[in-house]
């Protein structure tokens, strides 16, 4: 099947903030205690600037930075185009969420055991022939789901029809090598705070250009060392009692002494 996306148009965007209910929803969240910015809680957020409403979220790169720094392989790009997350993976290095050129990826600070929190694209549902629930929400189909060739053109025929109305680019089209995620605005988008300056080129090949300069037993060192950190620490928490088993019979509520 050809890979889908989604067009984000700021334009008809109200506000009304539905699209960040039916992810926490989806993603069984809870509520967000703060409502401007991504969070584990929030895998996106409806914002206002410039007298425009406009989302932010994973962009789903159609090249994954945080797949190609992954040392232990949790992200994946699906030949759909979400690029999803496999937390029974993870080591808690955070490659990812300094690699993203979007700044997406957040951290479970508040979990005894955290991993990293992002938009997967709804994935099951998508991968089920669904639509992910932010587009099936949108009472003004201001956030459509479809093929992103499909939806290029839509854009494109958009931007041509109403150049008083769109600025003259696809944000998501080619940069960083383009995305799933596609977006039109009436403003520009570095006025947004979303990035200009990623160019073309998918940001993976430049990271391999540099990588494969460094001697292999560099770099498998490490990812020994990461990962030996990650036990290490994980067994001084078990150790001082940072993490309790939740099955465990002998805690408090489950089980044990009356």
């Amino acid at each position: 099947m050809e890979p889908l996306g989604m067009l984000i148009d700021f334009t008809e965007c109200i506000g009304c903030g539905e699209c960040v209910k039916a992810c926490q929803k989806q993603n069984k969240l809870g509520d967000n205690p703060s409502k401007d910015d991504l969070s584990s809680h929030n895998y996106t957020v409806v914002l206002k600037q410039e007298g425009i409403n406009y989302r932010k979220l994973c962009m789903h790169c159609q090249e994954p930075t945080c797949a190609s720094v992954c040392p232990v392989g949790a992200f994946t790009k699906t030949a759909l185009g979400p690029v999803i997350y496999d937390a029974d993976k993870c080591m808690g290095c955070r490659y990812c969420m300094m690699a993203c050129p979007f700044g997406v990826p957040r951290y479970q600070w508040d979990s005894a055991v955290p991993v990293i929190a992002k938009c997967i694209f709804c994935n099951e549902r998508v991968a089920a022939g669904g639509e992910t629930a932010c587009s099936w929400v949108c009472p003004m189909g201001a956030t459509r789901m479809g093929r992103r060739s499909d939806l290029l053109e839509i854009a494109r025929g958009r931007v041509e029809r109403h150049p008083d109305k769109y600025v003259n680019y696809i944000y998501g089209e080619t940069d960083a090598g383009g995305t799933s995620i596609l977006m039109l605005s009436s403003v520009p988008f570095d006025k947004l705070g979303f990035p200009m300056d990623l160019g073309a080129q998918p940001l993976p090949s430049l990271t391999w250009s540099v990588l494969s300069k460094i001697p292999s037993i560099v770099v498998t060192g490490g990812v020994l060392l990461g990962g030996l950190t990650w036990i290490i620490n994980r067994r001084i928490q078990l150790d001082s009692g940072a993490l309790v088993d939740p099955e465990d019979s002998s805690r408090p509520g489950k089980g044990g002494a009356k």
